[in-house]
Parts: C-alpha cells; sequence; structure tokens
C-alpha cells in the first residue's frame, strides 16, 4: 500500500525528471553527448559518494557489487549515452514520448525475471496511458531515416533500463540509495568516458551559460536527488509501477512549456494528458487489486499465488 511519503517521492521525481529531458537538449548543442553524460554521472558519483562516506553508509557485499558494476552498464551507461545521443537528433518532448514505454516493457520482464505477475488493471492502466501519450504528440511523428536513427536508439535505451528496473529491484533492494546510485554513476562514467575518447576524438565542447546550467540541473536535480529517491522508492513499491514515472514526465514537459514558454495547449492534448494521469493512478492502485507475487508452498511443495 502507498503511502503519502511514496507519493511525494513519486511525484518530486516526474517533477524532475520531467525538465530533464530539456536540459539534455540544451547541453548536447554545446557539449558532445557521450561527453555530456560522462559529465553528469562523474559529477553527481562525487557528491553521492561524499554524501555516504561521510554519514558512514554501509558498503555493499560482494553479490551487491557485482550487480551494481551491472547496473552502472545496464541502468545508466548504456541508457543514458543513448538518449545524450538521441538527443542530438530528435526533440526532448519525442525522446520523453518514446521513452514512456518502459512500463510495459518492465511488466513483460517481471514474470520471467522475478516470478511476479502484473495484475490485469495495471496492464490496462499502462496500454491506456500509452495511447494518451502517443495523442498528446502524434503530429510530431516522422518516418525520416534520421529520426528512425534517434528513436530506435530511445526504444533500445528503454528496453535496457527496464531490463535493469527489475534487476535492480531483485538484487540490491538492500543497499542503501547513496552508496547503490553513487557506485552505479562512478562505473557509467568510466564507461561514458571512454566511449567519448573513441568515438567523439576531435570534437570540441563549447560551454557556455545554458550548457553550464542544463549540466548542473542535470547533476544535482536530474540525478542525486532523482535517483536517490528513485531508489528508495525501487525498494518500497513495484517495479511496474514505479516504471509510470515515464509516462507522467512528457505530462509534465508539456505542462512547462505552456507555463513557462507560453506554447499553445491544444484541447485533445489537455485531455490526452487527463487520460494520462488517470491511467498512472490506477497503475498505481493496482497492487490492492490481488496478489502480485508466487511463491513456494514449504507444506506441499508446489508454487501457489499470495
Amino acid at each position: 500500500m502507498l503511502t503519502r511519503k511514496h507519493y511525494v517521492a513519486y511525484i518530486t521525481v516526474c517533477l524532475i525528471w520531467g525538465s530533464t529531458w530539456a536540459a539534455i537538449r540544451l547541453l548536447v548543442r554545446d557539449v558532445p553527448p557521450l561527453r555530456s553524460a560522462a559529465l553528469r554521472f562523474f559529477l553527481a558519483a562525487l557528491i553521492l559518494l561524499g554524501i555516504a562516506f561521510s554519514r558512514k553508509r554501509k558498503l555493499p557485499d560482494r553479490p551487491q557489487w557485482s550487480a551494481l558494476i551491472i547496473l552502472g552498464f545496464a541502468m545508466v551507461a548504456v541508457p543514458y549515452g543513448l538518449l545524450f545521443w538521441a538527443e542530438s537528433r530528435i526533440s526532448s518532448a519525442m525522446t520523453a514520448v518514446l521513452f514512456s514505454s518502459s512500463p510495459l516493457f518492465v511488466a513483460l520482464f517481471m514474470p520471467a525475471m522475478t516470478g511476479a505477475r502484473v495484475p490485469r488493471r495495471a496492464l490496462l492502466g499502462m496500454l491506456i496511458g500509452a495511447g494518451g501519450i502517443g495523442a498528446l504528440f502524434y503530429d510530431g511523428l516522422s518516418a525520416s531515416a534520421y529520426f528512425l536513427l534517434g528513436g530506435g536508439a530511445v526504444v533500445l535505451a528503454v528496453m535496457v533500463s527496464a531490463w535493469a528496473s527489475v534487476f535492480a529491484k531483485r538484487e540490491i533492494s538492500r543497499v542503501h540509495p547513496l552508496v547503490g546510485a553513487g557506485i552505479q554513476f562512478a562505473v557509467s562514467a568510466v564507461v561514458l568516458f571512454a566511449a567519448s575518447v573513441m568515438l567523439e576524438h576531435g570534437r570540441r565542447s563549447e560551454w557556455g551559460q545554458a550548457s553550464i546550467l542544463a549540466l548542473g540541473f542535470l547533476v544535482v536535480f536530474g540525478s542525486v536527488l532523482a535517483f536517490s529517491l528513485y531508489y528508495w522508492l525501487l525498494a518500497q513499491i513495484n517495479p511496474y509501477q514505479l516504471a509510470t514515472i515515464t509516462l507522467v514526465t512528457p505530462v509534465v514537459a508539456m505542462a512547462e512549456g505552456a507555463l513557462l514558454l507560453e506554447e499553445p495547449v491544444p484541447l485533445l492534448m489537455v485531455g490526452a494528458a487527463a487520460l494520462v494521469l488517470v491511467s498512472v493512478w490506477a497503475v498505481l492502485g493496482a497492487e490492492d487489486d490481488g496478489p502480485l507475487a508466487l511463491e513456494l508452498n514449504p507444506r506441499r511443495g508446489e508454487i501457489q499465488e499470495r
């Protein structure tokens, strides 16, 4: 059962990550994408690990270290490397829309990886939410090769990060969020820096006020704060529920465009946004519909629902 703390943390992550797409877009205009992502996570790792060590948080054991290194690749380095690269080709809004398919992939991975099933109400809510997201930006679709390359990178990022979310729930739920996120960021920074040296050699960074501010926002809010809350939530609720954040972030991006940039908001977009929020509410409350996991009956030696 979700509590008020869960909802506050969930909404905070949605608001922050709904704003990161535009910040990434600003940053990769001046700085090569892989280098941008590497800097973001290197600085975030320094902050998180510094806080964790100052508070004497417990270090992971050997199996947890192995899981964190894997997640450094699968949760951070590969998805965000692809996302930063994709945003040099397609709009931030379209990136957010494509990434919003994450809950459906999480729902596909969960039964195979954890033995848990996703309630029908949650699956229906995800499908409705995905349809609402599509309606929000239907006129932004393009079939050009340039778009397809960027869009394909985002879809691959979604699949990898969805698998990583379920893997993290299974393997590192007992690791402190500051320590877990900090180690993953450090691993991903090394990987992304290496990739940048190989693939972006000779490309210059043109730092300006906008790119510096964008990097600062991505480090402090998009990484340190949001990921700490994300991993705290991951230990508390189901991965498919947490994955609905990607349904909300495009709505946040649209709302910010209307409020801050005075962009027009057609009635269709308002209706679609309302549909998305209702579907997310249904998914978050779906745990009450029935059993979510399977367990072995120690008396009969058989699998039963609980």
